[in-house]
């Protein structure tokens, strides 16, 4: 029987929409069939369309669609891509072997299409095909706004490992932001689980210590402005929608131009753009011949721009250190817990630097 491991970018959706989203020919009266008559599972157990998806969970359906379901009617087909959307695509290209792609993802491109978005990473990956058989596969995702490293897998075999690797956790993400003020703690672990806001429509998630899911965030501070902002560099444990932007508003420094977390505090005042300022930075992972993946990308005009004024010096975020483990000691008052050592956040001044 066919079988998947949900990833961290499908946590929290229904069954039926996780099916929506990666066996397009599947339709929703098939699934429920198979949920009726135990066919679902969802870790061994049964599962009906409208239960909620987490990340590392174990989704299993039958080998072939039931005899009495009509097939779907074939997807219209894709509007022919411009020259100039090529082009746009494959200057984006900063890794390409065998089996991936990586991207460097602008801000305000969508990953994926939706209501009102013209544009997408998906609607345009016709141009990434090279001289692969098919186009290229998303297998994770970056919020519209936010810049950066984005993975893209060429073979249906690669997307299968690929997938198994976000969802267990074994990709290592690091992220650049420009945070309002500085973090009280220069380094440490943000362990606030999360839930989807009341109210919101689910585009919008909160601290919830009692209902959330868990949500872990390393985070250290690598130069800050006075106590005006902070270059801060994040680095995901697990895989929440808004993970960071929410954690970092939970700890009273909400990211640069993040007014859905902060509000009309996210904004600094002295030229400084009022985009977001979060740029998925770097990416490590295993491919499935066993070699290794670690890409950087540069931050977009807005981020450098941003970071020449308050007078941060990109070089200093390299090399890519590891950041130590923090003590096992949780602070919930804070959300955080402190990393002992070396306080990178405590800014040099210029006759030290």
């Amino acid at each position: 029987m066919p079988t998947a491991v949900i990833a961290d970018d499908d946590d929290g959706i229904r069954v039926d929409r996780w099916f929506h989203r990666h066996a397009a020919e599947v339709s929703y009266n098939i699934v429920s069939r198979w949920a009726r008559t135990g066919a679902l599972r969802l870790d061994g157990a049964k599962a009906a369309p409208g239960d909620r998806l987490a990340a590392g969970q174990t989704l299993t359906w039958p080998e072939a669609l039931p005899e009495a379901a009509a097939p779907r009617p074939a997807p219209a087909e894709r509007a022919p891509l411009s020259d100039d959307q090529i082009a746009f695509m494959r200057d984006l290209v900063i890794h390409q072997d065998a089996h991936a792609l990586v991207i460097n993802k602008p801000p305000g491109l969508a990953t994926q299409g939706g209501t009102g978005v013209r544009e997408s990473v998906d609607a345009m990956l016709d141009a990434l095909q090279f001289d692969a058989a098919t186009r290229p596969r998303l297998v994770h995702r970056l919020d519209k706004d936010t810049s950066g490293v984005l993975l893209l897998a060429r073979t249906a075999r690669a997307a299968a490992w690929y997938a198994k690797v976000f969802a267990s956790r074994d990709a290592r993400k690091f992220y650049w932001a420009l945070t309002i003020g500085v973090p009280a703690i220069a380094a440490g672990d943000i362990d606030a689980p999360l839930a989807k806001q009341p109210g919101t429509g689910g585009e919008k998630m909160h601290v919830d210590i009692e209902a959330g899911r868990k949500a872990r965030t390393r985070y250290r501070v690598l130069d800050r402005a006075a106590g005006r902002a902070a270059w801060v560099e994040f680095q995901p444990l697990t895989g929440r929608t808004h993970q960071i932007r929410a954690h970092a508003a939970a700890i009273g420094n909400p990211i640069v131009g993040d007014a859905k977390y902060g509000g009309k505090e996210a904004f600094l005042t002295g030229g400084i753009s009022r985009k977001l300022h979060l740029h998925a930075r770097r990416l490590k992972l295993d491919g499935p011949d066993g070699s290794r993946i670690d890409i950087t990308a540069e931050p977009p005009p807005h981020i450098a721009e941003s970071f020449s004024m308050l007078g941060f010096d990109m070089a200093r975020g390299e090399p890519f250190e590891e950041a130590p483990p923090p003590p096992a000691k949780k602070a919930p008052r804070r959300l955080s817990s402190a990393t002992s050592g070396n306080r990178r956040g405590e800014r040099r001044s210029r006759g030290q630097r």
